[in-house]
Parts: structure tokens; sequence; C-alpha cells
């Protein structure tokens, strides 16, 4: 429910992601997403995130240390609309925080608070959200993935990669083709794809069916 107040646990680090499903009001004025240094809204913000629908419509982007805030940057990109739902990742780089709203990059904000002091996400506003998930960066052995969803009637084919994020290398590639009846596994690097692994019984994969796909990074490979 909004408002929402969550913590974080664990903190963030360079790769870690933050998705959130939503949706925006049909009457919105604003919504704003916080990234809190403490456990209350009156801890210092590390990020600030502020679309506004004001008929100037911007986003604003801000951080308040000791209950000052920051100078404002701002786009008047708004890749958000009134009574649609929306996906949106909050990527953490050594660059910044990396924003992505429904599969299109859209916002590439520097740091100004360390990411280390991050503890909470905050939510307010003309919106309502589904999903907050904070997912951890990197791949280690032991880590699993968990994926659920349905393949859409008439669909030819998903991938699902796993991706080096700064050299865009794919270390893991799952490629199932519907209508060839395999899961294609590869990996890319340096812009080469490896030789393609198609070897299975049976594509689980089927048009209109739900599937929950687990792939679990062991020592030697991912399983």
């Amino acid at each position: 429910s909004i408002p929402y107040l969550g913590p974080i646990h664990g903190g963030l680090r360079d790769g870690t992601s933050i998705y959130i499903q939503g949706s925006v009001a049909e009457d919105v004025t604003r919504f704003v997403v916080n990234l809190l240094c403490g456990p209350s809204d009156s801890s210092d913000i590390a990020l600030h995130f502020n679309p506004r629908f004001d008929g100037r419509d911007k986003v604003v982007f801000n951080s308040r240390v000791n209950g000052s805030w920051g100078s404002e940057e701002k786009t008047h990109s708004m890749p958000f609309s009134r009574g649609n739902a929306f996906e949106m990742v909050i990527t953490i780089s050594s660059q910044g925080y990396q924003f992505k709203v429904n599969g299109k990059e859209f916002f590439l904000l520097p740091h100004r608070i360390s990411v280390e002091r991050v503890r909470a996400i905050q939510i307010t506003g003309d919106v309502s959200v589904q999903t907050v998930n904070v997912i951890g960066g990197g791949m280690l052995p032991k880590r699993t993935v968990v994926i659920r969803g349905a393949v859409p009637y008439g669909a030819t084919r998903m991938g699902i990669n796993f991706v080096v994020s700064r050299t865009k290398d794919i270390a893991f590639h799952m490629n199932p083709r519907m209508k060839e009846g395999v899961v294609v596994r590869n990996s890319r690097s340096g812009g080469q794809w490896g030789p393609e692994e198609r070897e299975l019984s049976t594509n689980p994969f089927q048009e209109g069916q739900y599937f929950d796909v687990s792939i679990r990074c062991g020592n030697q490979g991912f399983k």
C-alpha cells in the first residue's frame, strides 16, 4: 500500500537492481521513489526520483543531506503515462543509478551519496505498487535465479540472458524456440557467440502455458 516504506536488507552495491511494478493513477499530479539512508522519512535521501505531471511533465532527481536538498536535475522526457501500468528497474553501477522503464533505457544519475549508506526504499504519491524487489548484484556459486511467467499464444521464441554489466558479454543465454521445439543455450564473449547447445529431450516451454524456471549457478556451470 502507499505510502510504502520497506527496508533494503544488506544494503546496495555495484550490480544490485531494484525492480518496481506498479500503475500510475489516472488523476496523477506526482509520485516519489526515495532511497533512504535510514529507517524513517526524515533520514538522508541518497536518491529522490519524482515524476511530475503539471502540464510541463518532467522527472526531477535530487538528494537530501541533514534536511537540506541539493540541486535538482530534471528531464522533460516522461516515460510514465496517466492510468497505465509500468515496470521500472534501477540498477546501481559505479557510474550511478541507471533507470530503465518498460524495457527502455531512461536516465543515468551520478551518485551523490555513497550507496553503502542506503537502508530503505520509500514510495509515495499518486501511484499503486504491486511489486518491489531488490535483486542482489552479481552471480555467485550456489545462487539461484527463479523466473516465473507465461508464454503468450503466437510466441515464436524468448530469451533469458545473464549479462556482464561492464563488457555486455553474455555469460549464459537461454533461448526457447517454440516453433522449432528446441531450447538453445549459448554464451557470447567479445561480440562472438560460442557453439550452441541444443540437446534436450523436449521443449518445456509451450504456447499459452505458465512456466517456472530455476537457474542455479554451480562451480562449473549453470544448472
